[in-house]
Formats: structure tokens, sequence, C-alpha cells
């Protein structure tokens, strides 16, 4: 194509050569060695990443965000707190709520581990119209919805 934009085809093959690269570095990334014994799931590290972006989020806010019961949710932040990866304290405004947050012992090590991802997806983000990032994210769901359905393989 003369102006340089890929062919579907073109497309698919330059994502079949990246994926796999992608998936291989967050695979090399260490979990700090402070953090080693923990025990943590991929569903602690997204919590955990949204905290570190967001700063702190109510129970609530993470399940929604997370797309999980707010019950889950509450049990992860449960066993993270006891185990003083996490802060709770109550919410000022409303003495029902639980605000969350990650301990000051523990960000650094966090912040070294999971603070590349968010601010390599600013870098490709900030530079780009919302509908050019609706775009993206519309492209990543997508084909995490069609993998699943292709492998049977439910998240």
């Amino acid at each position: 194509m003369s102006t340089g934009e890929p062919s579907v085809d073109q497309g698919v093959r330059e994502m079949i050569l990246l994926m796999p690269r992608l998936m291989a570095r967050a695979k090399r990334t260490p979990i700090p060695e402070r953090l080693r014994d923990f025990a943590l799931t991929p569903r602690h590290l997204s919590l955990l990443a949204l905290l570190l972006y967001d700063e702190s989020a109510t129970v609530k806010q993470l399940a929604a965000q997370l797309q999980l019961a707010s019950t889950t949710v509450s049990l992860m932040v449960g066993d993270l707190s006891r185990q003083g990866i996490l802060l709770r304290r109550e919410d000022e405004r409303d003495r029902r709520r639980t605000i969350v947050s990650i301990s000051d012992v523990h960000r650094p090590a966090i912040e070294t581990w999971l603070g590349a991802g968010a601010a390599a997806w600013r870098t490709v983000f900030e530079p780009m119209s919302p509908d050019e990032r609706k775009l993206v994210i519309d492209a990543l769901l997508t084909y995490e919805r069609e993998t699943m359905a292709l492998t049977r393989q439910p998240d």
C-alpha cells in the first residue's frame, strides 16, 4: 500500500510477532524480593496497579474497575491488609465506606515493579485523541474476548 497503512493481513502478522514479545516482557518482570512471599495472583496485581495509579479507592470503586464482585475485592483487600501491603481507613465523609491505599512500607517496591506499565500506557495514550484511545482499548478488549471464545478458556 502506498499510504504506509497496513492491510488486515499485515496487521495480523505484526500482532502475531508483537504479542509474544509483550507477554514475555511482562513475565520477565521480577516480583520484588520483599513481595515474593505473599502469593500474589494476577487479580492482586491488577488491584495493586490501580491503587498505585489512583493512590486510593473504595472497595466498591475497585470492584467496578476490576469487574469483580465487591465481596471478592473485599476479601482480597482484607488479605493484603493483613499482610501489611494495603492500608484501610474510614472515609471521613461517609464512615460506612472504607478507603484503601498501598502502605508506605511496600509502595516503593510496588512502584518499581508495576509503575512502568502505567507509565508506558501514558506515553502511548497522551498523543492520541479520545477516539484513538477508544479504538486501541476496544481492539484489545475484542482480542481478549475472541481469544477466550476461540480457546474456550474463560478469564
